[in-house]
């Protein structure tokens, strides 16, 4: 069960969390901005993970031959689910000047 919340649910819902502040920042604050928000977000998603790790390893007494991978597998999925959306939202929100450049 541990290998499931700490694995699986874990990294889904800190990518989550990052997903949703990444469609406001976008929506509200622009494209700019939201490239800003990426690179913190890369900070702390990776702060995350590395917490994660040490307290699956260290406090949950997990086998880290299946944990980390399982943790590693589901945080990298859904960070590139969250890369698609994130790239959705900010084409949408392009000007109509950088919309005529690319034509």
């Amino acid at each position: 069960m541990m290998y499931f919340l700490l694995g699986v649910l874990a990294p889904i819902m800190l990518n989550l969390l990052h997903l949703v502040v990444g469609i406001y920042v976008v929506v509200v604050r622009g494209n700019v901005m939201s490239l800003g928000f990426t690179g913190l977000s890369f900070i702390s998603k990776t702060v995350g993970l590395l917490w994660l790790t040490y307290l699956g390893i260290a406090f949950a007494y997990l086998d880290f031959r299946i944990y980390v991978p399982l943790l590693t597998f589901f945080w990298f999925f859904t960070h590139l689910v969250e890369a698609f959306v994130i790239q959705h939202y900010m084409k949408k929100n392009e000007s109509e000047y950088i919309k005529s450049i690319q034509q």
